[in-house]
């Protein structure tokens, strides 16, 4: 089924429409012209060398094909390609990472603010570490700041600030929905998604490692919809259930209750 896989997945992203469009066009044509010679001949050869035209079109295509976009970063790329530009019509933001200090910035949060949050149909959902699960914290706090040769911050400290921002945000009262969990252990990667269901979607994945100089010099990786179907959709769905299996904060239960 790896033809239906791909068919589906150049559907969803919007690519070879045309072909796809012309190839139903011709087999119609083809099963109308077993059954029945109501057709018009000279119908049949337009839709007969529309085909062919398509194909050579096609062939010329191959050896004109951009090498790919280099997917390999670390996270200096945003000096390059900043935040702003990624965010400034976007309408569905999700962040998993351990405290995502680095990310949600109070100049992030203000851009979201500015951008996604004021769009009625605009999402934020955000994922951190669940403070309560403290063996997880301290695994984290080795892996994340202890193994780092030029640590600037501490786990705990910046889960903590982080914290108190999305309890901030979440009492903004935007357009926009806004929206944070909590879940209990590191997996050992971040995601941050920018409008992941939509043809123009991007997936940035993080990979924590065992032993860097600094964050900064972590390895990520960038994926954007239709060029890796397969690994795309992956990683949305390693949001999705990451968001799944999320506990929400006491503070917005409580604050749900009538």
């Amino acid at each position: 089924m790896t033809w239906w896989r791909r068919l589906v997945g150049d559907l969803k992203a919007r690519n070879h429409l045309d072909t796809y469009a012309l190839t139903v066009v011709v087999f119609t044509f083809a099963i109308l012209s077993l059954v029945s010679d109501a057709l018009d001949d000279d119908l049949r050869w337009a839709v007969l060398l529309s085909g062919v035209g398509l194909l050579i079109y096609r062939l010329t295509l191959v050896g004109a094909t951009p090498a790919p976009a280099e997917l390999l970063h670390d996270r200096t790329v945003f000096e390059e390609v900043p935040l702003p530009a990624l965010l400034r019509d976007a309408r569905d933001v999700r962040v998993f990472a351990p405290s995502a200090v680095n990310l949600l910035s109070p100049q992030t949060c203000e851009l979201l603010r500015k951008t996604v949050l004021t769009r009625r149909n605009g999402s934020v959902r955000v994922v951190v570490l669940d403070p309560a699960e403290t063996a997880a914290i301290a695994i984290a706090a080795r892996q994340l700041d202890d193994s780092l040769e030029f640590p600037i911050q501490r786990l705990p400290q910046s889960l903590a600030s982080t914290l108190e921002r999305l309890k901030l945000i979440a009492g903004w009262g935007t357009e926009g929905a806004f929206a944070y969990r909590l879940f209990p252990y590191n997996p050992g990667f971040s995601l941050v998604l920018v409008d992941p269901e939509m043809p123009h979607g991007r997936v940035i994945v993080e990979f924590h490692g065992f032993h860097n100089p600094s964050t900064s010099s972590r390895m990520h990786l960038e994926l954007v919809a239709g060029s890796n179907e397969r690994w795309y959709r992956y990683w949305v769905r390693q949001f999705d259930r990451v968001w799944e299996e999320a506990s929400v904060p006491e503070i917005l239960t409580r604050r749900e209750k009538p």
